[in-house]
């Protein structure tokens, strides 16, 4: 199931995405993208860079052949209200656009968890204010993903550690990979500056004018496999502050999506 997001075809209009390149014979798709990304940004990230996420052979193909290096995967669950925070989408990819020479797809993907499809998602966004119950097919996926190189940005709207969505999805993520899996991310984390620098997770709106549990979380969390993040979790609310027409971020004295691209450059470069 794909559905387009009007707005994120507006960004794609607003500045276009370089033109289709294919993959030289004899380079890997990771050699590729470093190739691509020391282009505009190497400087920046030529330190830092290891190997792409494993992803289906076929999936990786289907991606050169359209000329994209990113997509958007928003990712539906039965359980709960997966479709939120519409906006977000158009801002994460307008802040790619903006800052790197990704070759960046316009369209926001929506997959069912449980469609085996989304294993070639380069990253996979899940969302929501209720409960989170993943069915076999749901967990088969995910574990599967996360456990072979996939990236997962979850995100709790409710911005709450003792809210529904926050005590379920811990409850899954405990029966997929055990109780001592997630944790606090240090703040010197590699993902804080996989492209612009952060002492730590910047602070929402919405924590500071004390929604939620009253508290300015001051730490994300996340699962690793061998050493690379493959889960990073939030309860400060990003796909809330984040869901604002891209062409509002003028008005901002610093443009807050500027953390979207940290995490879309770890979860490609790692």
């Amino acid at each position: 199931m794909t559905r387009g997001s009007d707005a994120a075809r507006e960004a794609g209009t607003r500045r276009a995405a370089p033109r289709a390149q294919a993959v030289p014979q004899g380079c890997t798709r990771a050699q590729f993208l470093r190739l691509l990304l020391f282009g505009g940004v190497g400087a920046v990230l030529a330190p830092r860079l290891g190997a792409a996420p494993a992803v289906p052979a076929d999936a990786g193909a289907a991606a050169a052949a359209a000329g994209h290096d990113f997509w958007f995967t928003r990712l539906m669950y039965e359980s709960g209200d997966w479709d939120v925070d519409t906006r977000m989408p158009s801002n994460l990819l307008d802040a790619l656009i903006q800052y790197t020479s990704l070759r960046v797809d316009t369209t926001e993907h929506v997959l069912p968890l449980a469609d085996p499809r989304m294993l070639g998602a380069p990253l996979c966004y899940l969302a929501g204010h209720k409960l989170v119950e993943f069915n076999a097919d749901e967990r088969r996926n995910f574990q599967a993903y996360v456990r072979n190189g996939g990236f997962v940005l979850v995100d709790d709207c409710n911005h709450d550690i003792d809210g529904l969505f926050a005590k379920s999805f811990e409850r899954e993520m405990d029966a997929l990979f055990g109780a001592q899996a997630l944790r606090k991310l240090p703040n010197d984390h590699a993902l804080y500056s996989s492209f612009f620098r952060f002492d730590g997770p910047p602070n929402t709106g919405f924590e500071l004018n004390g929604w939620g549990d009253d508290l300015v979380h001051d730490y994300l969390k996340g699962i690793e496999i061998d050493g690379r993040l493959g889960v990073l979790y939030s309860n400060k609310d990003y796909g809330c502050e984040w869901d604002y027409d891209w062409r509002n971020k003028r008005f901002l004295a610093q443009d807050n999506t500027r953390f979207a691209v940290n995490i879309v450059m770890y979860a490609l470069t790692n």
